[in-house]
This record gives structure tokens, sequence and C-alpha cells, in this order.
């Protein structure tokens, strides 16, 4: 099957996706490319650079001391966008964290002003972007707008539900036959009637008919799935499932509490509990290795990895990191507002004004301050990598997007012990955790 990728790979006639960017430290590389596999982003220091053939950096940029691996200075441009095309989608999840709707939002932008975004995003060394919505699928110009990131550089990636009509189905499976996708993840919160519990109706064979679809046309097609409370004891079905379906990869995802998933019957019903978050990793461990299906964990769930105190070098190695909004990824509203992440509440900058607004000091504050974040993060190990937890789930929970993730069993075991030494003792913040906890 790895040789049928690799010449399925190499009949697709585009562009060739960016290569390195240069940094302060170095720079970053694309491994793999068009042609290769796994791809890869990797950051070298400015000697490793310079034997990869990249020895001219813009002016100044090397000039004095190199970076030091523990430095906590924002990237010049973030790695990767996350796109929200359009807030449009007849499904209604339950859960969906921007509260799609079928009229979707005032204000959202056409394919002239996408493409000016790509253009601004290629300029700053962007090196993928994530098509989200709504539901991108059906936009009548999705193929012009991936034709126009492969011409500009950038690998474009669409996540999406499956659950439309099979006109459209086709559409995105054409799409997919031609190459134009740097990958394919649809949104699978569970097998049958766990994703009915998850989403609110029953779409799993609908879903599970467009998974099947891509995949006859499409080698890189993965899922994407929402881990839920009702969903966590079921994971083995989910990664059989996935197994048997054939698709290149799993994404876990944390529950965020934004958009319909912030209302107190879905996020307080379905979230996951803390004995389930403290035993995350060796579960999903023990079932990518029976599956033999590579699984990847997003950003928000990395204190529950900090959690079990692995070493911080093969963290580091791993490039497993916690927070990275506003500094590796950013995010775009469908009207082209910036914002730290995609659950995150947008700024009033435009993404066409990336680079200006990326490089001042201010920008993303609210995530890019975790340095100084509050005790028990202050004085945790981990805190660089962790970078403070999910400042979407803090702000949520505690009104802070500054205070530390209330659900980190670290934080957990914090607020306990002040607990004990008396509720006078305990702020505002821990006391309601005790209600969530």
């Amino acid at each position: 099957m790895f040789a049928a990728f690799k010449r399925w790979r190499s009949r697709r006639k585009l562009p060739a996706p960016r290569a390195f960017r240069y940094e302060s430290f170095g720079g970053i590389a694309q491994l793999g490319g068009r042609f290769g596999w796994p791809q890869a982003l990797v950051f070298v220091d400015r000697d490793r650079a310079r034997a990869l053939g990249h020895d001219s950096p813009p002016s100044g940029l090397w000039d004095g001391e190199q970076p030091t691996p523990d430095s906590t200075a924002p990237l010049s441009a973030p790695l990767e966008a996350h796109l929200q095309l359009t807030n449009r989608c007849d499904a209604g999840c339950a859960t969906c964290y921007t509260g799609a709707s079928p009229q979707g939002t005032r204000g959202e932008w056409g394919l002239p002003e996408w493409c000016a975004a790509i253009d601004e995003l290629a300029a700053a060394g962007v090196f993928h972007v994530a098509l989200g919505g709504g539901e991108s699928a059906t936009l009548p110009w999705l193929g012009e707008l991936l034709s126009h990131c492969w011409q500009r550089g950038i690998i474009p990636n669409l996540t999406t539900s499956g659950l439309y009509d099979q006109a459209t189905l086709d559409r995105v499976c054409d799409l997919a036959r031609r190459g134009l996708f740097g990958q394919v993840n649809l949104s699978i919160d569970g097998v049958g009637e766990i994703y009915t519990q998850v989403r609110g109706f029953a779409g799993f064979a609908k879903a599970d008919h467009a998974l099947r679809s891509l995949l006859r046309v499409f080698p890189d097609v993965g899922i994407n799935s929402v881990l839920t409370r009702v969903g966590f004891d079921r994971l083995d079905e989910l990664f059989a499932y996935a197994r048997r379906a054939g698709v290149s990869e799993i994404e876990l995802l944390r529950l965020k509490p934004a958009g319909r998933g912030a209302s107190r019957d879905t996020y307080q019903t379905l979230r996951c509990s803390d004995d389930q978050h403290r035993t995350l990793l060796p579960r999903i461990l023990e079932l990518s290795r029976r599956h033999r299906l590579p699984t990847r964990l997003d950003c928000s769930l990395v204190p529950f990895v900090a959690y079990q105190q692995l070493d911080q070098k093969l963290l580091h190695f791993l490039s497993i990191y916690g927070c990275a909004g506003g500094d590796l990824l950013t995010a775009a509203r469908a009207d082209g507002k910036l914002s730290a992440c995609s659950f995150a509440a947008p700024t009033s900058e435009r993404v066409t004004n990336l680079r200006q607004y990326f490089a001042t000091p201010t920008a993303f504050a609210p995530f890019r301050d975790y340095p100084a974040a509050a005790e028990p993060c202050q004085s945790c190990a981990y805190l660089r990598l962790c970078r403070g937890g999910c400042r979407v789930v803090a702000s949520h929970v505690t009104g802070s997007l500054l205070a530390p993730d209330p659900e980190c069993p670290r934080v957990i075991d914090f607020r306990a012990s002040q607990a004990n030494q008396g509720d006078d003792a305990l702020p505002s913040a821990g006391r309601r955790l005790k209600v969530l906890a």
C-alpha cells in the first residue's frame, strides 16, 4: 500500500509546498514533500539549516547569539492557520464549537477575500491551512481556493462532517481524487449510538458512507473524534472501526466549551471525568499499539500527557506542546477576523493583516502570556511544554483566560490541598472548581 500511495502522490501535477522557513534559532524544515511519507515539520538550529542548504536568512535574522532551546518567544509566524470558511451548516450538532446554522454568519467572506488571506499567509511563511466551518465542503468555490493554496506553496487540509447530500460528497471526492487536499479528516465522535449521544442525532451511517467514499479515491483520510465521558469507555470500538476502514490516522480532540458546546447541558454532561483524564495517555497508547493506528492528541490534551511525568526531552523531540494559540497556530472566522485558535473569541484584526498583528508584542496576549502563569503552573516542570493548558476551558470555568487549566489533574490536586486548609483560603475559581471536579 505504501508503494501505491507514493505512485498516487507522484501523479499529482501540483506545485511543491513550502520546504523551509527561517527563524532566529535556525529554521523550520518541511520534510517528506509531495512524494514523501510521512511528512513532518522539523525545527533545526542554524548549523543544521546550513547543512540542509539554507544559508541565506533575511538580513539580521541570525545576528547575535542563537536563542536557547528553552526560549519562550513566539515564532515569526504560525505553522498552521485554521480557516472557518463559512459558518453555514445544516447538521445542528449539539457540540458545534462555532454554533453553525443553515443561515451562517453575517459578513461571511467569499472566494476573493479568502484568496487574499491565503496570499498573506503564504507571505508570512505558513505551511498548512485547515479548512473548516460550518461545513466548507458545501462551498461551490472550494476547488478554486484549494488550487490557490497550492499555487502559494501552502498545503490545504479539510475537516468535514460528511453530513451532506450525495452531490456534495461526489464533488469532494472529485477534489480528493485530483489530489487537491493534503489530508481530509472526517469528524466521527463515536460508533453508532455514541455518535448519536454526542451529536444529538443519528448521523453515524451518513458519516461512515462519506468516510468510505473518500477512502476509495484518496489515501490520506483520517478521523477527528471528540473525547467525551460517554465515549471514553467505548474508544476500543472507535479504534477498531478506524482500523477496519483503513484510515491514515485518528486525532482525538478535547470537548471545548465554545459555541453550542458551551451550554451547561452539553459541556457538563459530555466532558470527560477527572479519572478519565488521568488515565487518558496509557489508554490511548494501548489502543494505538493494539490497533496499529497512528494517533494524535490535540494541544488542549497535553496537561493529561504531562501528568504522566514523561521525559521532557522525549516530549520536546515529539513536538508535544500545549496551547499553541497565537504562536504555532492561529485561526480566522468566516468574516476573516483573527483569533488565537478556532475556539477563542476573535480579535478586531483580519487575517489579511496577519504579519503586522503577529509581530505586535501584545498580540494574542492572554495566550502568549503563559510564562507568567499562576500556581500550580508556575512551579510545574512542564510549564513550557503544557503552556498552562486550555485557555478556553479556563475562561469558561473560572472566568479568566489567564487561569490554570481547571481540569488539569495537577491543578485539581493543588486546589484540593488548598481546600483542606479551609475554604477561606481557597480562591473563588478554586471554589467553583470543586463543583466541576
